[in-house]
């Protein structure tokens, strides 16, 4: 079986916009019941994929984190190009790190973070996480066992550099999140196992934003816009933004 590439998307509703961004390994899908959900509330989305996402892991190696950030820049100037004015950012994981970068770059409506990292004692469980979807990756393409443990082997020793940018990128975040001064909704899973789930309190403590608030979600895993709790995240995230003074 071929795995099929996924694709961004753009659901257009009402004036008010969300850029929607997905976690590391992940891809479009991620967000994209998210982005339906606040389709029928009369919000459009929008969710780019990051450079070497959604595709062999191999390509995702050869990727940087600075390569993501300028995906979402891009994803970002394309709602703009839209005519869309105020601009919330939503993201899922390391999705969440680049939407709080983004919000202290540039001017944003609202930042939403889920199960966003931000200590690098997450290398260990990021770790588990690309080698978990490798493996996947290649059983999902016919790869006898024996092919799939050598050729995941020699992804994880090639994959060292790529860690280290991820780890600087979210340590330069991590240091610039008291910049943060639009409204904020931070999202946490309680059963996270990919993250240090104090993360979260990390983030709304040290945030800046007069407007903002903290939910913990206690049977949720990591991949939380897919989890058991999802329509209660998304109504959430929608009353969250109905807060928010739009101009429209």
């Amino acid at each position: 079986m071929k795995v099929k590439a996924p694709q961004p998307f753009t659901f257009e509703a009402g004036p008010r916009a969300v850029l929607l961004l997905h976690g590391f390994t992940g891809h479009s899908a991620d967000v994209r019941m998210l982005g339906r959900f606040l389709e029928k509330k009369g919000y459009t989305s929008h969710a780019p994929i990051y450079r070497g996402h959604g595709l062999p892991p191999e390509d995702l190696i050869e990727a940087t984190p600075e390569e993501w950030w300028e995906d979402v820049q891009a994803g970002f100037n394309h709602l703009k190009e839209l005519g869309y004015k105020e601009i919330a950012v939503a993201g899922l994981s390391l999705g969440g790190v680049l939407g709080l970068k983004l919000s202290y770059s540039t001017q944003t409506k609202a930042v939403i973070t889920m199960c966003s990292p931000m200590f690098f004692d997450n290398e260990t469980q990021l770790t588990k996480g690309f080698q978990a979807f490798a493996k996947e990756y290649k059983e999902l393409n016919g790869k006898e066992e024996k092919e799939i443990k050598r050729e995941v082997d020699l992804l994880m020793d090639n994959s060292e550099e790529m860690f280290q940018q991820l780890g600087s990128f979210i340590t330069e975040v991590k240091k610039n999140v008291d910049t943060v001064y639009t409204p904020a909704m931070i999202i946490q899973a309680q059963k996270d196992e990919m993250i240090n789930t104090d993360s979260a309190n990390y983030i709304y403590d040290h945030i800046e934003s007069e407007h903002k608030t903290i939910k913990w979600y206690e049977d949720s895993g990591h991949v939380i816009t897919m989890g058991k709790e999802k329509e209660q995240v998304f109504e959430d995230i929608y009353q969250f933004l109905e807060t928010l003074d739009w101009k429209e």
